[in-house]
């Protein structure tokens, strides 16, 4: 009887019903210790400058700004390379089409209308036409001021918002005061954002952002150079001889 009982308390304290209650605490204390805290979106906008400040593709306008002095009535070789260098962009970008908007009653605008026709055939030389190069003036209201002209084509370029806004203090949590310094460890609101701008103004093609450029076709004749060579059982590649200028530097004392 005493054997038997002995048994049953031991199948009683490895039964299902004792074991589970247990099993379940151990689980969930396991867990409680593996999980992290939550990642929220305002988190992560708080620390990434690209969230904060993206840079966007669509179109804008482009312009650039020739002075014209009083006394000049012809177009330097520089200033006409930096026009037909601007109208290239224009075909590429913008359609192909072209504004000239010209000063009218600045105190150089005779210089202004000499230098006009020279001006359309530096465009034309950039692959803008005749036909699609529209000239209209804007009225200057000080008539000492030597106006610029001004170039301008509606194409897509890439931007970002205007930066300069400081809506919080650096390093404080909100608005934060003398009364509640509250640090969150967070990159400041303006953090990047001239670096965008300053990234989206050098790229040369917009369309990079969005997507990548095709590939281009390999060479037909190396291809077949490489072919012969690897039948023929030769090396394919450049010979390497570490004497002929690959020594590594030792100019770290390696």
């Amino acid at each position: 009887m005493h054997e038997r009982n002995a048994k049953h308390g031991a199948r009683s304290a490895i039964s299902p019903r004792g074991v589970m209650p247990g099993l379940m605490i151990a689980v969930a204390l396991i867990v409680t210790g593996c999980q992290s805290p939550t990642t929220s979106t305002a988190l992560i906008a708080a620390n990434d400058h690209r969230v904060r400040h993206p840079i966007i593709v669509g179109e804008g306008t482009k312009t650039l700004d020739l002075p014209v002095g009083s006394g000049m009535r012809h177009l330097s070789p520089q200033m006409s390379a930096v026009i037909s260098s601007f109208a290239r962009d224009a075909k590429a970008r913008g359609g192909g089409a072209m504004e000239v908007v010209a000063p009218s009653g600045s105190r150089n605008e005779a210089a202004v209308h000499a230098m006009l026709p020279q001006i359309r055939k530096a465009i034309s030389r950039g692959g803008v036409s005749s036909k699609r190069i529209v000239t209209r003036s804007y009225r200057v209201s000080d008539p000492n001021v030597a106006a610029p002209i001004r170039l301008a084509y509606t194409g897509i370029q890439a931007q970002t918002g205007p930066c300069g806004q400081w809506p919080d203090a650096i390093n404080f949590h909100g608005s934060a005061t003398k009364h509640n310094p509250q640090l969150n460890n967070t990159q400041y609101s303006e953090f990047g954002c001239s670096t965008q701008s300053n990234l989206a103004a050098m790229i040369d093609n917009p369309n990079d952002l969005l997507h990548p450029r095709a590939a281009a076709s390999g060479d037909q004749n190396r291809r077949g150079v490489v072919f012969e060579k690897y039948r023929a059982g030769e090396a394919t590649g450049a010979d390497f001889n570490e004497g002929d200028g690959a020594r590594i530097s030792d100019a770290a004392g390696g």
